[in-house]
């Protein structure tokens, strides 16, 4: 009797062993599981510090060295007002990157509560944005042409919101497009989902990059200028819409972003 409550006993001190290292695995594992996304935070934070740094440093440098140079000697009013243009250009492109981190932090900060304030007629707002640029893209000698459907084209999203992304879209496609180049801007119902489809002609989007060009501060291998926030900012809008983005190839020969919403008759 006293030999089976010995083993009895070993085999409950054994168990029991077993049961706390199983318990501290579980725990150890939940614990890295709940710590891997505030990790995640961190570094995206960090990451996106230093980007954001990097982009600021740039026109306060040229600035900087602009006043220097102009300072360094005396010169003639032409000098002076070329040093005065290149430096108003680059204050004008540090407003710009400072609008834009400050339009995506606010974004950050309401990403739990999606925007589902009102509704507005997308081929209008389109139409609207579409206009501005139309001085822009014959400067350049763009083609930039909008073609809209007779239904009616609802959706749910503010007209703010709306706007700020189909001028992220064009503005972006003529950059693109280049000299001589075409831009196409579409609205229309497709398959209960209401379409924006913006073409250009330019030189297109590798495949193995369309996942990343919404990431903030990217930048492709192209020449043309930008702050990388542009796209950042159109997907910020896309979310929090509710609305789906495609990225693909235009039938103009370059890139092709399609932005659909459920469709609302």
């Amino acid at each position: 009797m006293t030999r089976v409550s010995s083993s009895l006993f070993d085999v409950e001190i054994a168990a029991g062993g077993v049961l706390l290292v199983l318990m501290f695995i579980a725990a150890f594992v939940v614990g890295m599981r709940a710590l891997t996304p505030v990790a995640r935070a961190r570094r995206r934070q960090a990451e996106f510090t230093s980007d954001a740094s990097h982009e600021l440093r740039t026109p306060l440098s040229v600035i900087e060295a602009e006043v220097d140079l102009a300072l360094s000697r005396p010169r003639d009013a032409e000098s002076y007002r070329a040093a005065l243009r290149r430096v108003g250009h680059e204050g004008r492109r540090l407003h710009r990157i400072v609008e834009d981190l400050l339009w995506l932090a606010r974004s950050d900060e309401t990403r739990i509560a999606p925007e589902v304030s009102g509704t507005c007629d997308l081929a209008e707002v389109t139409a609207a944005a579409e206009s501005r640029f139309e001085g822009l893209a014959s400067r350049n000698g763009v083609s930039l042409e909008f073609v809209r459907s007779a239904a009616t084209t609802t959706v749910r999203a503010s007209a703010d919101s709306v706007d700020r992304l189909v001028g992220v879209l064009v503005d972006n496609a003529c950059k693109f497009a280049g000299p001589g180049g075409r831009v196409s801007v579409r609205v229309q119902v497709v398959a209960h989902r209401l379409l924006l489809t913006v073409d250009d002609s330019g030189p297109g989007i590798p495949i193995d990059e369309r996942d990343i060009i919404f990431d903030r501060f990217h930048r492709t291998d192209s020449s043309v200028g930008g702050t990388g926030l542009g796209l950042a900012i159109a997907n910020a809008i896309i979310k929090s819409t509710h609305a789906h983005c495609v990225v693909g190839e235009s039938s103009l020969g370059g890139a092709r972003f399609e932005v659909s919403w459920r469709y609302l008759p």
